[in-house]
């Protein structure tokens, strides 16, 4: 079989808001393919397939859908995971 995996996270450095990352990863059989990082701003590969993906991803509306993730996401429930 094979093994896919989506993994979406945000990363705090500190309680500034400044300091979140968003970070949307995509996995294939336990290799990274393409990321996308927030403060990169744009989808990166990581293998050919990766790169191909991430051309035509940063081109398409894909990539306005993830630059507001920060937002939506990450800074919409920074209070909540500073709480915890």
């Amino acid at each position: 079989g094979y093994f896919y995996q989506r993994v979406s996270e945000c990363r705090y450095s500190s309680k500034d808001l400044q300091g979140i990352e968003f970070i949307d990863s995509y996995v294939f059989n336990k290799a990274e393919y393409v990321r996308f990082n927030s403060t990169v701003g744009k989808y990166v590969g990581y293998t050919e397939y990766g790169v191909k993906n991430a051309e035509a991803w940063n081109k398409g509306p894909e990539l306005a859908g993830e630059l507001g993730e920060l937002e939506r996401v990450c800074k919409h429930n920074a209070p909540i995971d500073y709480s915890a």
